[in-house]
Formats: structure tokens, sequence, C-alpha cells
């Protein structure tokens, strides 16, 4: 029986379809365009093959194509009779997240790395601040993942794909020392590794190391496929290099080239939360945001998130609705209860709608009640500290300067001399 890279047998007796599912399987863990394709490939070389099928429904899923991997994951259910009990439970643990039932996914994924620990097709469903860890609504989910990646790590040695997840685990967890050292070894078994080189700029970011994560980013994008899964979201994280460094230009050039919604290639909660986040950011820095802009997002939101229950992407879709008066749309979040952190988006909803009325003190108010909470939304601190900044606006425009200064040397104070706020220049002692 054939093996894959990680060592697990594959029920296929084609060595053309396991090396194609094996470039599937690296260019999925990497970020990088071309796993659709492969696995495809995998599948034309052998039809019967159950786990090349799953690997395209992951692909598709990944790509927004719900309806086409529902149909892959279908064809694979029919390919069980024969394969291996791993290869079972890989098909339990995929349907499980096909079909939205991601409490019961990650449950069922920390039961499947148990035995089959190098799965890594399964293991990623719970790394990284997007993964069903992340995205589990719970308090305590940085420290969740840096527990799942510690056990996980023994079984791996030196792989570029765990180290890179290990090291993003410690980096959320502040252990940004110990997470430079480790992402420094994975860029350098696989320095094409997206995911790699995007958590080395969340490194970069948390040490506030602006010249050197535009220069890294600089130098690696431009052999980056912008097919590629992270390709508006690294470009999002030049952006905001950019707005930290008050080059306002180069900030919006990267935005309207490569990160709105209108042009990026990511999936939609990338490309909402991306566009929401850098445009309400430039307006914290003072500069202009046209109207214009914030119509469209707020049409993009509504189509794509038209009912609530994607917490991380409600709290943004929030954001654009308000900003662009979209009241029918913004009233469905501010009175509404869904999704894994549903119970605290009504209260970010409403402080942005305040927030665009002028409405200072309901916005203080508001935050306030979610500010305990703000690590359930999921998403990096690097996303999460759009909140703070916000909340830091909101206490200096209410005069409260030393409420102002205490907020963001508690919650990020490695950025306390460098956020983008306007009225933060004026207000330090």
């Amino acid at each position: 029986m054939l093996t894959d890279y990680y060592g697990n047998y594959l029920t296929t007796s084609t060595g053309l379809a396991r090396d194609n599912y094996d470039i599937g399987l690296r260019a999925f863990l990497s970020a990088n365009y071309g796993s659709q394709e492969a696995f495809s490939q995998a599948v034309e070389a052998d039809p019967n093959f159950a786990l090349a099928y799953l690997g395209l429904a992951r692909s598709l899923m990944s790509a927004g194509q719900l309806a086409e991997a529902k149909k892959a994951l279908g064809k694979a259910k029919h390919m069980l009779g024969d394969v291996t009990d791993r290869e079972k439970s890989h098909f339990q643990c995929c349907e499980l997240i096909l079909l939205g039932k991601t409490k019961k996914a990650k449950a069922a994924v920390n039961t499947h790395v148990l035995e089959w620990p190098r799965d890594a097709m399964i293991a990623q469903m719970n790394t990284s601040v997007f993964g069903l860890i992340g995205f589990s609504g719970e308090i305590g989910r940085e420290n969740d993942l840096l527990e799942y990646t510690e056990k996980l790590l023994p079984h791996y040695g030196d792989d570029w794909w765990m180290t890179s997840m290990h090291a993003i685990s410690l980096c959320e967890t502040g252990q940004t020392l110990k997470a430079m050292q480790l992402m420094e070894k994975a860029l350098s078994l696989n320095s094409r590794n997206a995911n790699a080189a995007h958590f080395f700029a969340h490194i970069l970011y948390e040490e506030n190391e602006v010249a050197a994560g535009r220069n890294y980013l600089g130098a690696w994008m431009p052999n980056y496929d912008r097919r590629s899964l992270l390709h508006g979201h690294l470009s999002w994280h030049q952006a905001l290099w950019a707005l930290h460094d008050g080059d306002e230009d180069t900030m919006w050039q990267i935005v309207d080239g490569s990160v709105s919604q209108e042009i990026s290639s990511s999936l939609p909660i990338n490309a909402l939360t991306d566009t929401a986040s850098i445009y309400y950011r430039a307006e914290l820095a003072g500069y202009n945001v046209a109207s214009e802009r914030w119509l469209k997002l707020s049409e993009y939101a509504a189509d794509k998130f038209p009912t609530m229950g994607q917490s991380f992407a409600d709290i943004h879709a929030a954001l654009a609705h308000a900003m662009a008066g979209n009241d029918e749309y913004l009233n469905k979040l501010v009175e509404g209860n869904a999704g894994f952190a549903g119970d605290t988006v009504p209260a970010v909803a409403t402080a942005w709608k305040a927030i665009s009325e002028g409405n200072w003190q309901k916005a203080e108010k508001e935050l306030g009640k979610a500010s305990s909470d703000f690590e359930r939304f999921g998403g990096s601190r690097a996303q999460r500290d759009l909140l703070e900044f916000t909340y830091v606006n909101v206490l200096l425009r209410l005069g409260k300067k030393e409420d102002a200064q205490k907020t963001l040397l508690e919650r990020r104070p490695n950025l306390y001399n460098t956020a983008p706020i306007a009225a933060l220049s004026t207000a330090k002692i």
C-alpha cells in the first residue's frame, strides 16, 4: 500500500494518484495555489481514491465553493467500503466540517489525532487562528491552541508545516521570541510556505518591527500567486504597516490593488474583515475614507453574510453597515444572537452604530460590555486590536486621556508609541 507525504497509508494502487495527492496536500498546507488542480488530477488517475475526493472537497471549501465541495464529499462517501479505519475517520471529520457542525468537528479532530497524529489534513482543522479552536468562541482559545500544537509537535520532527503552526500558537500567547526562532526554522525548511510567511508577519507586528515587516513581505510577495488563498490577507498586512508608517499613498495602492472586496482573491470572510478593518484604521489615523467605499463594502457584507452566525465576520459587517448607514442589516446584528460569540456581537454592533452617530458615551458603554470578551470573536491579536484601538479612540473623544493611555498600555503595550490613532499623539504625557 502506498503512503502519503506524512507516512499515512492510502487506499490507492496508483503511484500517479498518490503523487498528485501529495502535491495537493503540500499546496493546501502551505496556502499556495494549485491544491484543487492536484487533487483533481489524483481523482483522474484513480477514480476510486476516496481521500483524493476529500482533499478536493477541502480545497473547494477553502475557495468558498461549498456546493461543489459537498459533491466531492458525496463521491468519497461511496468509496469507503474497503478503506482503512484512518480514512473512514478522516471522512467523518471532513463531513462534519463541511456540514457546518463545528463543535462536533472539533471534538472529532481531537479524537482522530490521538490515533493518527500525522494525518496533517485533519490535524490542520484545529490549527491556526482561523481553525476550529480559533473560532470556537471560547475564553482561553489561545491557550487551547498552544496545548493542541504542543501535543502534536513531537510527532512531526523537523516538519515545515507543523513547526509554523506551533510558532503561531506561541506568538498568540505572547511568546514572540520562541515563536520567532521556530518560524525562522520553518521558513528555512520551506521558504514558500505562505502560512509561515503570514505568521512571521504576525510576529514582526507583535514586536512592532514595522520596517522589517515591510521589507520582508515586500521581498516575499512578488513570487506569491495572486490566486492563492492568503494573497489578499498578506497584502492587508502590508497595507497595515504602511498605515503605521504614515505612508497613506502606499496604503491605498495596496488596498485598491489587492485587499478590497472588489479585487481580493481571498475568501469572503477575509475580503470583508480585511477591508473593513483597514478602512476604519485609516479613519482612526485621521485619513478620509470615501463614503462610497463603505457603501460598497456594506452591500458586499449584506450579500455574502446576509444572516448572523459567523461572529468574526458579523462584527466587521456591522462596522461596514454602520459607516454606510445601512440600518436594515445593522439592526439584524444589534438585535440578534447567533454564532459562536453571538451573545457579544450585539454590543459591538451597537457601539459601531453609536460611533457612526457621534454618540461616544454610548459607544464607551457598549464596548465596555464586550471588552473582556474580544478574544471570543476569533482571529488574531493583530486583527482584534481594531477593537482595542477603537475603544481607546472613544475614550479620547470623551476626554478620558488617562483611561485611554491605561487601556492601550494594558492591552497593546507593544504598539503604544506607534498605534495609528490621530488623537493619541496629542494625548500622551
